[in-house]
């Protein structure tokens, strides 16, 4: 079977040759460099037409040739809708018919939402060896754990040969250092083989700081009245700004159809900036449900800072209007805070206690929901939540950001209390969200999670400066000779420390991590999983002295899933408890737990999930 997408930017093999475009409104005089595979370069003038595209047709040009287009000024550079560009970001761009690949999942129609355990990996640190490849070899044993969907951290190729990915400038390029697109349609073959659905992590809201050639060739990509961290807003809403928008657009549907994933996950959403009457995100799962969305599940994934619930919306008939879930950062910072106590930064605002505002994540996704936040200076942040199902919200103990973005990357497991850690992580997994484990979680992982990157020397120097000054703010680093111990991100044995030690997964204490989990996932997908589908309520908490009690109505919709109501307790208090009343229903889980003549009697650290039928109640 044969897949491919078709979009007006970049290079398109047909049966004539190959079609070149380049959207380049202010420019004139651009010249196509054209290399043949094992032959010598080209160059061919190409004429721009009144709506700023810059065509040309060459008919001896075939699938391997390198391609680049010269400025007037003499800048070469790769085409910003490369496909491929094996001699990274500064490097010509690479001729890809997808026609050529042979895929092998026809039947394949994805999952459905609320069957998603999602897996946050990072190919290069992944396997040791980094690769597409190698990571393909490993699906079996997440499928075996009972993971259902892999999120694969971004993918545009960046410069130099590691990086977190979030520095990406060639949006439909997958990074040569990880291997060919043809190595990730394999990846994606084989994962659908398994069962398992393949997310990509794509960043609309800016382009990385080096080897964006977008300000050189087309000015008009980007809007200086609109600033962002990274510089000129991508231009989304002004002059020019519906080329653009096809561009992402386009981008969005070629992961979906070209490579077969099932779903994408957008970076930071709340950093783009976009008045227009339909948001870029809106109009994104517009385009997905008029094209792959109408033959198989396609989900649509958010990162928002703004905890706008209003990007998950449901229509009348339950489906998302724009974003399908969002990671829900609340209910991470809640639980960190209970867990290891710290209460630096934004986690001041979860400080006050955060067992009871773990309890009303759990219950309604988010925790500010219009409230004023201390840390963003009084600043009201968040929309109700309450409106929304708790598949609506992808929640964890931790995320490549809030392990990378520590200065020496560590997991929670090696800063939490373990009994507190575990039992955040049981009420994570018998929740009615999506949750979702960061790779290593499953077997509580050694390995830190650094920040790493390659890029140019002066601007390496910065980035290293940079990081180090930012947690100079902080007591730990106050002192020079603290803040030099911080690793650079640039060294390559920051990146190899990053890498996961899979050896680890047999040895104690981590197997034993490793059979908690597993089993925790088997009880999610036989006895919660069949009653999720149908669920569009918020839960209902309480909470005292530390012991968490929160409850969810699950109306399955299959004729075998009848209604019932989930309860889960968990105990974060300093001391044991117990509770008069036991919880109704049989109990699906419970550790620490038991049940005596006053009640039910829950140790430090218990955990205990029952499931109420709710016939006649």
């Amino acid at each position: 079977m044969k897949r491919g997408h078709r979009m007006p930017f970049g290079a398109t093999v047909h049966g004539g040759g190959v079609d070149f475009a380049l959207w380049a409104p202010s420019v004139d005089g651009i010249v196509l460099v054209h290399t043949p595979a094992g032959g010598a370069a080209a160059s061919h003038a190409v004429k721009r037409n009144a709506e700023g595209w810059h065509r040309l047709t060459l008919a001896d040009a075939c699938h391997g040739d390198s391609y680049a287009y010269r400025l007037p000024d003499g800048t070469t550079m790769p085409d910003p809708a490369s496909r491929f560009n094996p001699q990274d970001v500064h490097g010509p761009s690479q001729v890809v018919d997808p026609g050529r690949f042979e895929w092998t999942d026809a039947a394949w129609r994805g999952r459905p939402w609320h069957e998603a355990v999602i897996y946050e990996l990072h190919i290069g640190t992944f396997t040791e060896e980094g690769t597409f490849q190698a990571a393909r070899e490993r699906l079996g044993e997440l499928a075996e754990l009972g993971i259902t969907a892999v999120e694969l951290m971004p993918l545009a190729d960046f410069p130099g040969a590691r990086n977190w990915g979030y520095d990406g400038v060639l949006q439909f390029a997958p990074d040569a250092s990880y291997g060919s697109p043809d190595d990730l349609k394999a990846l994606v073959c084989a994962a659908h083989a398994l069962g398992l659905m393949v997310l990509v992590d794509v960043v609309y809201n800016h382009f990385g700081p080096e080897g964006n050639y977008l300000h050189a060739c087309c000015p008009e990509f980007f809007n200086a009245a609109e600033r962002t961290p990274w510089g000129a807003a991508i231009n989304f809403d002004g002059a020019h700004s519906r080329t653009v928008r096809d561009f992402f657009i386009h981008n969005a549907l070629y992961w979906a159809e070209e490579f077969h994933l099932d779903g994408l996950r957008m970076d930071a959403i709340h950093a783009i900036r976009d008045a227009s009457p339909k948001h870029i995100v809106q109009e994104i799962r517009e385009a997905l449900n008029a094209g792959p969305a109408r033959e198989r599940h396609v989900h649509l994934v958010l990162e928002n800072d703004a905890n706008q619930a209003s990007m998950l919306a449901r229509d009348g008939n339950g489906h998302p209007v724009a974003g399908t879930a969002q990671w829900n950062d609340d209910l991470h910072h809640a639980a960190h805070v209970l867990a290891t106590g710290e209460r630096d930064g934004y986690y001041a605002d979860y400080a006050d206690d955060s067992a009871c505002r773990f309890a009303r994540a759990l219950a309604e996704g988010f925790i500010y929901q219009g409230q004023p936040s201390a840390f963003r200076g009084g600043e009201a942040r968040g929309e109700p939540s309450t409106q929304l199902p708790s598949t609506a919200f992808v929640s964890y103990l931790q995320t490549h950001d809030q392990v990378g973005n520590r200065a020496f990357g560590e997991r929670i497991h090696a800063l939490g209390d373990p009994v507190l850690v575990r039992a955040a992580f049981a009420c994570v997994l018998l929740s009615p969200h999506v949750p979702m484990l960061f790779m290593g979680d499953e077997f509580a992982a050694s390995s830190p999670f650094l920040y790493f990157c390659d890029f140019g020397p002066e601007l390496a120097t910065a980035v290293a400066d940079g990081r180090r000054a930012e947690f100079g703010g902080f007591a730990a680093f106050a002192d020079e000779a603290a803040r030099a111990r911080i690793p650079d991100p640039n060294a390559e044995e920051t990146f190899t420390a990053s890498k996961l030690r899979w050896r680890e997964r047999g040895t104690r204490p981590h197997f034993a991590r490793l059979c908690e989990m597993q089993q925790l996932l088997d009880v999610r997908h036989r006895l919660l999983v069949p009653h999720l589908a149908g669920a569009r309520r918020a839960g209902s908490h309480r909470c005292d002295n530390g012991v968490v009690q929160v409850q969810w109505e699950l109306v399955g919709i299959a004729a075998d899933a009848p209604a019932k109501r989930l309860h889960l307790l968990a105990n974060f208090g300093a001391q044991p408890a117990t509770q008069a009343a036991v919880p109704r229903g049989e109990a699906i889980y419970s550790s620490g737990a038991a049940v005596d003549a006053a009640g039910l009697r829950l140790e430090r650290g218990a955990v205990h999930a029952t499931l109420e039928d709710m016939a006649g109640g």
